[in-house]
């Protein structure tokens, strides 16, 4: 019989990630796909309306943020939700939130390889039909060598990466509120006039709610890399507040400058048929050069992104190999460079499989769903903290909850009926394996 004793010690992961660090992770995780390309799709849902759409899902994302804030603060491993589902609920909770984390964001990951695909080719003038998919796996493989590399490279190089995309939606509002001072109120009226017209106004904004609000939802990568910052206590909410704040003002800023500069009509196309909306919308900035430097900005961001979401999914991926809900094997830190080379590996691999497919029309809203799910299970968990574990009143996770579970049904009926049968397979999944390890066990 094995003692306690003779067991080698958990792999454990370097701190080296502090306030800054951590907080640029979280807006290169949130300022991305969303603002370069979710406004748009929201605006043909909602109309105009899209703009409160941004600030109500800022509202939701600081309720689950803040939850998720004093649970990484109390329980700072990596893994996120699944851990705090495991450690405050139980086990089947846990690994329902790690199983929609890695469904939801491994298809948010292809997403923004091949956006970054399709914004570097349309600003180089190139038809991108037989090179956009080579490009985002070589996106894909580039970024997979740098984290493998080590936290630290991969925390600097995002800082760089950020820096550049907030630079560029900064120059895109300031060089677009000309043309939506022009315009004035015109193209903003009707507010609550949704562009399809198969949707209903309020339909079409809680649609759109649920849309923004994924957009925001970066600031949980720093919760899952919660066991590699300084002082994940003071680290940790200072970080993840820091990121809603700024990634909040940038949202409703290039929203407004958009819609009103452009026409709620002219921009939701643009976010259906393009790659490129913000590009497309700058194209009539009075500012020369404005879309390219838009263009160089998505690039940027949506390498931002992916170099994130390979960071938080391998992390989650360490964090259910640790507790032997996928092969254990996943579990394995590099001794040099303080990295999980192989959840990194695993990661990286089937995101390159959905970017092989080419189709990411409906993955957006796929990852509303999912993501929805996995803050519910975020709030259920800060609910059960104790007084003493808590950093915030209880009302917060409870409206969190609230609104997480309301709005993951306003999305498109087909895809929370996909994201139901995923959930049912995944527990079945993780019922399977509990059951073939104690049998091993007992044998």
């Amino acid at each position: 019989m094995t003692t306690a004793s003779s067991e080698k010690p958990r792999p454990i992961l370097k701190r080296e990630v502090g306030v800054l660090g951590a907080t640029m992770m979280g807006l290169g995780s949130i300022i991305g796909t969303g603002v370069f390309v979710s406004i748009g799709i929201a605006a043909g849902a909602a109309g105009p309306a899209v703009v409160l759409a941004i600030a109500v899902a800022a509202a939701v994302a600081a309720f689950n943020g803040l939850s998720s804030a004093q649970l990484a603060a109390s329980h700072p491993l990596s893994g996120g939700t699944y851990e705090y589902g495991y450690r405050w609920l139980q086990p089947s909770l846990g690994f329902t939130a790690g199983w929609m984390f890695l469904c939801a964001k491994i298809a948010s990951a292809a997403t923004a390889a091949l956006g970054f695909s399709g914004y570097f080719l349309h600003a180089s003038g190139q038809s991108h039909s037989e090179s956009l998919v080579p490009l985002a796996l070589g996106a894909v493989l580039i970024l997979t060598v740098l984290v493998l590399s080590g936290i630290r490279r991969s925390s600097n190089s995002n800082i760089v990466v950020v820096s550049v995309t907030l630079f560029s939606l900064v120059f895109f509002v300031l060089a677009g509120l000309p043309n939506a001072v022009k315009s004035g109120t015109t193209l903003m009226v009707p507010f609550f006039a949704p562009a399809s017209d198969a949707t209903s106004p309020l339909a079409g904004f809680l649609q759109a709610c649920a849309l923004m609000f994924v957009a925001y939802t970066g600031y949980g990568r720093i919760a899952t890399l919660a066991e590699e910052v300084h002082a994940p206590r003071r680290t940790i909410p200072l970080a993840i507040i820091a990121t809603l704040l700024v990634s909040m003002v940038l949202y409703v800023a290039v929203g407004v400058v958009s819609v009103a500069s452009a026409g709620v009509d002219a921009f939701a196309a643009a976010g259906t048929q393009s790659a490129a909306p913000l590009e497309v919308v700058a194209r009539d900035f009075e500012v020369p050069g404005a879309s390219l430097v838009v263009a160089i900005g998505a690039v940027t961001a949506m390498l931002g992104v992916l170099l994130n979401l390979i960071l938080g999914l391998s992390r989650v991926v360490l964090a259910m190999a640790r507790r032997r809900d996928i092969p254990s094997l996943f579990s394995r830190v590099g001794d040099s460079s303080g990295t999980p080379y192989l959840a990194v590996l695993l990661v990286s691999g089937l995101i390159a499989g959905v970017v092989l497919t080419g189709d990411v029309k409906t993955t957006w809203s796929f990852s509303a769903f999912t993501v929805l799910i996995y803050y519910a299970i975020t709030n259920l968990a800060a609910i059960q903290m104790t007084e003493e574990e808590r950093l915030y009143p209880r009302l917060i996770p409870w409206l969190g909850l609230f609104s997480c579970l309301f709005l993951a049904f306003w999305v498109e009926t087909l895809i929370w009926m996909i994201g139901l049968a995923l959930i049912t397979s995944g527990l079945i999944w993780h019922w399977l394996a509990a059951r073939l390890t104690r049998s091993t066990s007992d044998t």
